[in-house]
Order: structure tokens, then sequence, then C-alpha cells
């Protein structure tokens, strides 16, 4: 956006620069200064101007200061100088003329950037007058620099005066706009003048971008900070005295815990003090610390991870070494009385305790504190060398804290007797005849059943239809695993074997994960056969469904009757079936109970603005739903939508009605064949038919099903589609052929056969012409992409890549698919601009015995002497009567000597040709070129590219040939990159 600010001469706007400044933090980004007083180009008869006096500078200085002191903002100037006496100018092709100072520029800094603007003017200007000669503005500003400069330097050197300098950021030179009065009212005619004015403030140097003008609040901040770190200071030494008061104390109880010659009172007294300081920096921890203790020296987490370990040192022999021995002599005495003696029945219990307790010790993860600590005083109420008063007051409180430190410090656990525990668990189970029964009385349970019912078969599921037409497979369902067996013999022999068996195993009496109070109850037994049992009928049906293999079809018309019996409701075999998995995946449902009814009612009655999207828990359930949920939301039609609203079996069916039915229409058209490529070819343009849409919504059934259905989702609603898909695709891939090679290779041939660089004869091929093919957005090549084959092909930066939807069943031709991928990428570098144009810079090297080496590109001369190099920029083709490319070089044995000299359009890629390339070391922009001279010596050259290999990627038209198919014969391939091989990026 451009604002009109005023003329400097006149007072500022206060009222309007105050408005401006509310609008943003910064309301304007720079300043331009517009003003014809600094063209001294020659005058004309309708043009005059005044230079600038000092005075005058220094009124527009000081009203510049005035603008930016309302604003609060000191801002970039650029002045815009104007040349009211250029002339007319009418037709000439405009381009930003000036340049950008840097930050403190000086008035010979601002000379010298002025005095670099003369070789580009003059050879600019001398293009425009060649063309008009009235078009003389750019030469005439370099003349008014080369002999006036001081008519710009003078009158700027003002604005960049050391002691009140403004901010200087570029100057720009145009000539007046023939259209600059509009019609239009606040209308900027932005044109290409203006884009030497950067883009945004980060591309200006840091001394003349934006600064906000005003009281700096740098020393206030700096006050604040400083009385701030003064207290922080004071905070940190209370803090330093606090903790190291803190780690002093737990250091002496750390020590006096761990004093062996200590009477063991007296290190159990300092374990217990220990044990309260941990407690402490525990609740520190998870609630704070008090405020003398923070201030960034905080040592509570720290201290606690060292003193925890240093505990349980200490702890391991005092308390749990010392429990072990207790209860292994305590064990050691039950297994040892005698088969038949009374004491067995009556220690069965307390040792059941006592192997309880001991394995608790073993399993951290199984610890229950307060119950060990109380059980275990109860047991151990003396203790040798201690008084009974002071173990049985220090005791409880120090097992309950090691206990309940041990399940997060499960490297603390004691090493198990595997022998002790398994003779203490044979002793207790034989008394307390438990038997870890579960797989057992699972395995004889299905043996009962597996006999009463018979496999179900495919013929089973689909009832008197024909299924062998549309789907086959030669696996079965087992007969136990089904609805009638689960109901009639599976679900009674589950109540029957809780009812006279109760599996007592717990974690204590064996080695499985399962709590005591889930493993002994007789609903936690009946819930793990169920689970077991519906886990395995899942299985098994997964296992049959996944099976079943789609009946591949020969012609069109097969695939037009498969689908016919497909979607006729009363005779298809897919209803058939999916009415079985209805009845078999709602084994074992439930429904909805009365009190879960009223509570979801009352619910509902309290949340109507918040509804549930979708009720997960609505009707009945069953344990079967996570495996069949998929398949019965299929045929659920609860929800009152209509069909196309959600995904189900009625709506595919009746899509697939919609495509029999388009197909019917081709196979009895008049011409089948033309009908049919007609139908593909509407695809291939990136147009959705009621195939490709069914097509999709079969595969979005397919996906919905989820992973454990994908063999049953892929046969059963995406491969009849994609099957009828092919049948259609066959013919229209070979006509779509025909039509590439009429419309597009049999011209290529013709304008291109037997012409450099396809082939390496002296005639050459039309860059015109060859542009007019390979243009991206308008030539012949991605036309015919972009109209016939919208669909089934796109374009992903410079890469054509096959759509991995529309293209299943085609396969296209590796060759066509490298050769579009090597045009398109010819046509980015070399005709980005749809006509044939690189711009490209060389730099000569040195070589031993060579003086003198003379390059020649489209009479753009290279000569090198051995002097130090430098680049030259190149434009091929170049705009010449003699286009060509010669190379020429003297030796210190020999005069001149040519290497070769190449005439023609084509002749700096001919050169090239018989060069030897090597990639740059450390830029991917240049390249290494290297001719061998006949006499042996090396004529060497760097080659800098502005768009990818530059000329070198022409070189991967040598021997090209155009495909002349885009299908291949064989089978369906998957979607694949087109290639990776981009000729042209390595060798030559």
């Amino acid at each position: 956006m451009l604002l009109w600010g005023g003329d400097p001469a006149t007072p500022a706007d206060a009222d309007w620069l105050a408005v401006l400044r509310k609008l943003r933090r910064r309301a304007v980004d720079g300043m331009v200064w517009v003003t014809s007083a600094l063209d001294g180009l020659p005058a004309t008869e309708n043009s005059a101007t005044s230079g600038l006096t000092p005075d005058a500078m220094d009124s527009v200085s000081h009203a510049l200061k005035l603008r930016y002191e309302a604003l609060g903002w000191k801002l970039p100037l650029y002045v815009w100088s104007l040349h009211p006496r250029a002339g007319e100018q009418a037709g000439r092709v405009t381009q930003p003329v000036g340049c950008l100072l840097p930050a403190n520029c000086s008035p010979q800094t601002l000379a010298g950037q002025l005095t670099g603007l003369i070789p580009q003017l003059t050879a600019q200007g001398i293009q425009q007058v060649c063309g008009q000669p009235q078009h003389n503005f750019l030469l005439a500003l370099a003349d008014q620099l080369t002999r006036k400069p001081e008519t710009v330097t003078e009158p700027l050197s003002v604005l960049l005066n050391p002691y009140r300098p403004q901010p200087l950021a570029g100057v720009v030179f145009s000539a007046p706009s023939a259209e600059a009065g509009r019609s239009i009212s606040h209308h900027w005619g932005r044109d290409n003048r203006w884009d030497i004015l950067p883009d945004r403030m980060t591309e200006l140097p840091a001394g003349l971008r934006p600064r906000k003008q005003g009281v700096n609040w740098m020393r206030g901040m700096s006050v604040a900070t400083a009385a701030l770190m003064l207290l922080w200071a004071a905070s940190m030494t209370v803090s330093f005295i606090a903790n190291r008061e803190l780690v002093a104390t737990a250091q002496q109880q750390v020590q006096q815990a761990s004093a062996g010659k200590q009477p063991l009172a007296v290190r159990l007294h300092a374990l217990s003090a220990l044990q309260k300081t941990l407690s402490q920096l525990e609740y520190r921890s998870q609630h704070g610390a008090p405020w003398y203790f923070r201030a960034g020296l905080s040592q509570n987490d720290d201290l606690l991870a060292a003193l925890f370990p240093r505990y349980g040192e200490r702890a391991q022999p005092l308390l749990r070494d010392a429990a072990a021995r207790h209860l292994e002599e305590q064990l050691t005495a039950f297994v040892q009385l005698p088969p038949d003696s009374p004491l067995r029945e009556k220690m069965t219990k307390t040792a059941y305790g006592q192997l309880k307790q001991y394995l608790m010790l073993t399993r951290p993860e199984k610890m229950d504190a307060a119950w060990f600590a109380t059980t275990l005083m109860q047991d151990w109420s003396q203790r040798s060398g201690i008084a009974d008063a002071v173990w049985q007051g220090s005791g409880p409180s120090l097992l309950a804290f090691y206990a309940a430190s041990l399940a997060s410090h499960p490297q603390w656990r004691l090493p198990v007797d595997d022998g002790l525990v398994s003779q203490v668990r044979t002793r207790l189970i034989r008394q307390l005849g438990q038997r870890n029964s579960e797989s057992t009385l699972y395995q004889k349970m299905l043996a009962q059943v597996a006999n009463q019912y018979a496999d179900m078969r495919l013929a089973d599921m689909t009832a008197d239809t024909d299924a062998s037409r549309l789907f086959s497979t030669d696996e079965v369902v087992p007969g136990m695993f089904t609805r009638q067996a689960w109901e009639q013999a599976v679900q009674p022999a589950i109540e029957k074997v809780v009812a006279e068996r109760r599996d007592e195993m717990d974690w204590v009496l064996s080695d499985t994960k399962q709590p005591a109070a889930q493993s002994t109850s007789p609903e936690a037994l009946r819930a793990r056969l169920a689970e077991r049992y519906f886990a395995d009928f899942s299985g098994a049906w997964l296992d049959f469904l996944n099976s079943l293999r789609w009946q591949r079809a020969a012609t069109l018309s097969d695939a037009i009757d498969q689908l016919t019996l497909m979607a006729d409701v009363r005779q298809s075999p897919l209803v058939a079936l999916m009415n079985t998995l209805s009845v078999q995946g709602r084994t074992g449902q439930t429904g909805e109970a009365i009190a879960d009814s009223l509570v979801k009612s009352a619910r509902q009655l309290f949340n109507r603005d918040n509804p549930p999207v979708i009720d997960q828990r609505s009707g009945a359930r069953g344990p079967l739903d996570a495996t069949f949920g998929p398949v019965l939301a299929l045929l659920d039609n609860r929800d009152g939508g209509t069909p196309t609203s959600r995904l189900s079996l009625q709506t595919f069916l009746t899509r697939v009605t919609q495509v029999r039915l388009r197909l019917q229409q081709v196979t009895n058209a008049t011409d089948p064949q033309a009908m049919t490529r007609l139908l593909a070819q509407t695809v291939f343009q990136g147009k959705a038919v009621d195939l490709t849409e069914t097509r999709d919504y079969g595969s979005l059934v397919a996906a919905g099903l989820g992973q454990q259905w994908s063999g049953f989702g892929q046969t059963l609603f995406v491969r009849p589609m994609e099957q009828a898909w092919q049948q259609v695709l066959t013919p229209a891939a070979e006509s779509l052929n025909a039509q590439w090679r009429s419309a597009v290779v049999e011209d290529w041939n013709s304008a291109f056969g037997g012409r450099y660089p396809f082939k390496n004869t002296s005639s050459e091929v039309s860059l015109p012409l060859l542009a007019k093919y390979l243009n991206s957005e308008t030539g012949r090549i991605a036309r015919f992409l972009q109209t016939r084959l919208n669909g089934v092909l796109h374009k992903e930066g410079s890469r054509w890549m096959a759509d991995s939807i529309n293209a299943q069943g085609l396969t296209f031709n590796p060759a066509f698919l490298q050769a579009m991928n090597t045009l398109s990428h010819l046509s980015d570098v070399a005709f980005a601009n749809g006509e044939a144009g690189l711009h490209f810079a060389l730099r000569p090297g040195t070589a031993d015995g060579v003086m003198q080496t003379e390059l020649v590109i489209d009479s753009q001369k290279l000569v090198y002497m051995n002097q130090m190099p430098a680049w030259r920029r190149f434009s091929w083709p170049a705009d010449t009567e003699a286009p060509g490319a010669s190379l020429s070089w003297i030796s210190t044995r020999a005069g001149t000597r040519q290497y070769g000299d190449f005439p023609g359009a084509w002749g700096w890629i001919r050169l090239l040709d018989k060069a030897v390339v090597s990639a740059y070391p450390g830029t991917s922009s240049s390249w290494s070129l290297s001719w061998k001279a006949p006499d042996g010596l090396l004529l060497n050259y760097t080659l800098r590219t502005e768009a990818g290999e530059g000329p070198l990627a022409l070189l991967a038209l040598r021997n090209f040939t155009l495909p002349e198919t885009i299908f291949s014969a064989r089978a369906p391939a998957e979607r694949v990159p087109l290639t990776d091989d981009i000729p042209g990026e390595e060798g030559y």
C-alpha cells in the first residue's frame, strides 16, 4: 500500500499522521521522497527543473524529521528521482533503476554506488535505443551520472551529514509514467520500477531498519534487574545455609545407621530417623519445599535420590535380611513336619501368610505394606539384640516404610529360594486341594462339545444360492464355534464347570500373574473360560472368511453376470452369507439392562445440549462385538438414516446394480468396443463415473471393516469392481495407445527423426518447434497428458505419477514414464519461459602447456591467457546471425590450433558432447568441463548453471526415442514412482 504523505515544502498534517500512527504498532514500513530536482538531463522546450540548494535540502531534511517524530518511528528513506527532461517515453520497456545503500553510508560510498550503475545503464540503454531511438532515458541517465554526478551526490550528501543523518536506504531513477493520471481514485499503478525496493524490512541492513523513537526504557529495566538480582542473592544465601544443614543432618544419620560397632538399637534408631528424613523429602518433592530451601539451590530431589540407595544399603541387612531369615526358619519348620502330623492342618493358614510375606519381599509389585508390617510383627514380636519393647515400638514403622518403598525400588528385592518356595507350595496345595486347572478345564469342555455339531461349510452359510459363481474356499468353521453350539452346549458346560470346581489358585501358590481375588472368583473363572472360547470363535470365523477367493471373470459379460447375481437380494450368495454372519456374530449378546437404560435416559435428559454424535453403547452388546461389530454395522439400519448417509450393505448393492446397468448398456450398444473406450476415457480425463464411484465405495467399506477383515473385505467388496474395471480398461488402453501414436509420436518422428541431438547427424532440430512440444503448460505433450490422462496420471513437481486409485488395472509402459520425466525435466530447465533459453557462466581453468584458450558460443567470446580466471556469463541460444560454438588453443609448442568448430544452433551442445564432465566439489550447481586436445593437452573450464544442470541437461536427448505406447500389456501394476533417474544428474 502506498500513502501520500504530503509535500515536504508544506507543513506536515499532524492529525492525519496521528491517526495513521494508531493503525498498528508500526504503521509505515518506509518513506519515499519523489523529486525531479535531481534531473540533470539536457533540457527540452517543455521541461525545466531547478537544482536543490543546501538550504532547500536542509528544509527537506527538517520536514522529514518532523514526520518521523509524528509517526514515532525513524523509517528507511528512498529518494525517487523523476526525470521529466527524458521526454516522451511511450512504449519503452521499464525496469527498476537505482541502488540500495548500506548503513552509515558516506557521500563517497553513494558516488561509488551511482558509478556502478553506469555500465548496466549503458548496456540496457543501447538495447532500447536500437529498438526505438526516442527511448534514450537510460543512456541519458548514464551520461548524467558520468559527466555530472554531482547533480545527484551533492544534494543527497546533505541527508548523509554525520551530525544529523537521515536513514537514506536507496536512490531510484525513472522517467515520468505515461499513464500517471488515472480516473480511479486511490489507485496505485505499481509497475516493475518498484521492484528495486526490498519486499521485507529484514532485507535492509540493521542500521536502516525502522527504529522506535522516544524514551529508552533500558535503564529502568537495568535498575529493576539489579534489584532483583540482589534479592535473589539474599534468597540464595539463606537457601544455601538451610540446604547445607539438611545435607549434613542426613549424612550423619546415614553414618550412624551404617556403624557396625554400634548396638542394634542405636542403628535401628538412626535408620528410623533417616526414614523420617526421607518421608519429609518425599512430601516436599510432591507438595514443594519451603521458600527458604528454594531460590534455585534446593537439593530436595537430589538429596532424595542420593539417600534412597544409601537407605536401601542400610535397611537390607537390618530389616529385609533379618525378616527373610525369620520367615525361612518358620517355613522350613512347616516343611519338615511329618506327613501325619496334626500340626500341618493347624499351621496351614499361618504358613500361607508367611509364604505370602516372603514372596512379597521377592516380588515388589505384590507388596502390601500395611498388611506386611502388621502380620509380620504379630509373628515376630521378639528379636535378638534389642529390647522387646523397643522392637515392638519401632518395628512396625520401620517395616512399613521399607515395604512401601520396595515397590518403587525393585532392585531391593530379596533373592528367592526356589527350592523352599516350591516345597512350601506343594505342602499347601496338598492341604488346600488347589489345582491350577483353567486350561485343562477349557480343553476338556471343548472335547465334550467338538463332536456334537457338524462343521459349517460355505454352502451351509449361503443357503440355496450358488456361491461358487462368485466366491469359493476350501476352509470350514468347526461346529463347536457356532451360535447353536454356544447356546446349547458350551454355555451350559461352562456353568457346570464353575458350579463343580472353584479354582482357588492365587499368585502365592502359583506362578500366574492373576491377583488372588480375581483368580478364586467363580465369576472370574466363568469370564475367562468364555473369553477364551469367544477368542477361538472369532479366530475360526476370521480364518474362514479371509480365505474366500473371488472367481475370475474371463470377459466383460461374465463380470456383468457376477454383478447381477451379487446384487439380486433374493438369490445373492453375498446377502445370504451376510445374513449368516448377522446371526453368528450376535452369539452371546445380551440386551441392555433396564437399570442401564434408565440411567442413559436420565443422562440424555440432562445433556440435551451436548448429545453424542455416535452412541457406542446403544443396543445389544456381546463378546463378539470387537470382531463382528464392523460387519454388523453394515447390516444395522437402526439409525433411520438414508441409505447413502452411512456405509451399509444395501447402499453397496444399490451402487452395484447401477454399475451393472451401465455395463449392460455398453454391451448392448451398437459398437460395444467404442462405448467401452468412451467409458474408460471419461475416467482417464479425471471424471467420475458410476463404476469408479462404486469401486471407491467398496474400498471404503473394506477399509471400514478393519485390518483383521482385510481378506474378506477385499474379496467381496473390492475385487468385483476391480475385475469389472479391468475388463473395461483393456480395449481403452489400446485405443489410447493408438491416439498417442497418431497425435504425438508420428508428428514427433516426422519433425525430429534423423536430426541432432536425437541422431548424430549434421541436420539439427528446430528449437522453436521443440519448444512447442516440451512447453510444460501449452506443449503438445503436456496438453495430451492433461486432456487424455488427467484421471490416471498427475504431476508431482516435475514428475508424472500414476494415480493409485483410477490407475488400478493399468500398467504404464516404464519407458513412457521415464521419457515423460526426462522431457518434463528438460522443460523446467531449458524451456522454463516457453521458448528455449539458458543462462550460465563459464570460468576458464589453467592447464600444463596451454598458453591461451578461446571459446566462442553464438558469437559470445571467452578468451583466456593464463591471467586471473573470471566468470563470463553466456546465453544460449543467443540472438546472432552466426550461431555455433568453437574452441581453440595456443600451446607452448605451437601456435593457434582449433579443437572444434560446430556451426548451428546446437553447436554448443555438440561441443559439450565431446567434453569430460564431472561434478564440481562442494557445490551442486557447478561442473568441471575438460576437452582433451589432439596433442594431449587439457582445455579446462568450470560451468555454473542457474537451473538444474543447465545446458548439460540437453545431453539427455542424445539418441532419445519417444515411446510409441503408454500402457503395456502386462498384469496390473501397483503405483510406482515414474523414475528416480533424471538423465543428466549423474555423468554425461
